[in-house]
């Protein structure tokens, strides 16, 4: 497994990115963007290739803020309608994606992630040695859960679980959350498909997270154990680790970087 630095005066991050078609599937319909600033996975559904093509587009909205700076909010909000305009556009009806991540961006008062996320793929953000899962899933067992109508447990097994409220496409128009951050020195985010979640309980994800100092390693980890729970999904996870972190963003250099674009594979290789 890959990993990746880049090192910039206001901020310096390390990553690791897979993506697997999974034990039961014959195409993988998950697709996710490893590039800096920008950290998404999204999950296609619509089958015969559509969900595939729909997670594509979806990211590829997000190419232009790939690059040297970090982008202001406004310019995330700009490439989010485009991810909706492109999906929604594309004429297949049947196609649509979930889209969760962030995005590393600069305001006036410092560093902030940008997080997104529409459907039940899951960004998580391990701080201090706890895991707290940042995105609400839009599923009807997560309504369920909110309603008390089954505990969190039981919705890892109920016939519902795969069910979503909230999508890109799939024939329905509904608004992603978003919300921002404060980017903050030794934080690490997990950007995952349910196909990982799923497999895996909150539980498992943090002892792997805190285990594995490198993001390669956890990512290897996290793939393997979903592939021997049976990998029943596409499985996706994208590890950052947020090195350091210097508020102060005047009079960046564009100098002495290291940095690696690494939006990667549709097609399952791991």
């Amino acid at each position: 497994m890959r990993e990746f630095r880049y090192h910039h005066d206001a901020v310096s991050l390390r990553w690791s990115a897979v993506t697997h078609v999974g034990m039961r599937r014959q195409l993988n319909e998950d697709s996710f963007d490893a590039s800096f600033p920008v950290f998404l996975v999204a999950d296609g559904m619509g089958g015969h290739a559509a969900g595939d093509r729909a997670s594509t587009l979806a990211l590829s909205a997000f190419e232009r803020l790939h690059g040297r700076s970090l982008p202001e909010p406004c310019r995330v909000e700009t490439a989010l309608e485009r991810s909706f305009a492109a999906v929604l556009g594309s004429g297949d009806t049947g196609a649509g994606t979930t889209l969760t991540g962030a995005i590393v961006t600069s305001t006036g008062d410092g560093i902030y992630w940008y997080l997104v996320n529409v459907g039940d793929s899951r960004t998580y953000l391990l701080q201090d040695g706890v895991l707290r899962q940042l995105s609400v899933d839009h599923s009807v067992v997560q309504e369920m859960i909110e309603a008390g109508e089954v505990t969190r447990e039981d919705a890892r097994r109920h016939p519902l679980r795969n069910v979503i409220t909230r999508s890109i496409g799939g024939g329905q128009v509904t608004p992603p959350d978003t919300w921002l951050t404060p980017v903050q020195r030794n934080q690490r985010l997990l950007v995952c498909s349910d196909g990982l979640s799923g497999e895996l309980d909150d539980e498992v994800l943090a002892r792997v997270l805190r285990s594995h100092p490198s993001p390669a390693h956890a990512t290897a980890e996290l793939l393997r154990l979903a592939l021997a729970a049976g990998a029943r999904d596409n499985v996706s996870a994208v590890v950052v680790d947020v090195d350091a972190v210097d508020q102060d963003d005047t009079g960046w250099q564009d100098t002495d970087l290291d940095l690696v674009f690494d939006t990667v594979p549709r097609g399952g290789r791991p």
